[in-house]
């Protein structure tokens, strides 16, 4: 395996930042995921593809919106539109394992892995800050863990899933990484964040 260079640059370096009088609220992090593939269904299958997802990744999805799952493995997915999962987990073999499991008369699978940054964001004030970004209702009752959403912050496209009470990934474009890690930060300047 290949370990591939972070998009992030030299700017994105591990230590305190902002605000953080009051303490370090936020931790905002780059997260290795090496499989992220986004399952389609075709139009009728959205059943058949959450069973398929369910027998090759071990994951419980229904087809409505806003949903997800996650295994103990590290594997989640959650809809990020009609008929469409975003699936990530930790093996390089995710893309390989999803195309054997998802027939052509189901839907299609296609690996972004190469295409896809993860950021993660966690702490008692994350909310706060991705709701300075995002018009998003992020109360953990409209947003409840494992859940997700395809968003947009000024043109760029986030895909959003909630993975604990105080944590979120999100995944972001390879080459608009930087930028937006960039305005991350400064969303959490306030409130103070490390950079891990």
């Amino acid at each position: 395996m290949v370990e591939r260079a972070s998009p992030l640059g030299s700017d994105f370096r591990p230590g305190s930042y902002g605000d953080f009088a009051n303490g370090v609220e936020v931790t905002i992090l780059e997260l290795d995921r090496a499989g992220i593939v986004e399952a389609t269904a075709w139009p009728g299958q959205e059943k058949a593809l959450c069973e398929a997802l369910a027998g090759a990744c071990n994951l419980r999805l229904s087809a409505g919106s806003g949903n997800g799952a996650a295994n103990r493995e590290g594997v989640c997915a959650f809809n990020i539109g009609p008929g469409r999962f975003l699936v990530s987990g930790p093996r390089e073999t995710l893309a390989h394992e999803m195309e054997s499991a998802v027939p052509d008369t189901i839907g299609t699978v296609t690996d972004l892995s190469h295409g896809r940054t993860v950021l993660g964001i966690e702490g008692p004030k994350a909310e706060w800050v991705l709701a300075k970004l995002f018009a998003l209702d992020f109360a953990s009752a409209a947003f409840p863990v494992h859940s997700g959403c395809a968003t947009a912050h000024h043109e760029i496209a986030v895909q959003i899933q909630r993975r604990g009470e105080k944590r979120f990934e999100l995944y972001v474009l390879r080459s608009f990484a930087r930028s937006f890690a960039n305005t991350l930060r400064r969303a959490a300047e306030d409130v103070g964040y490390t950079i891990k």
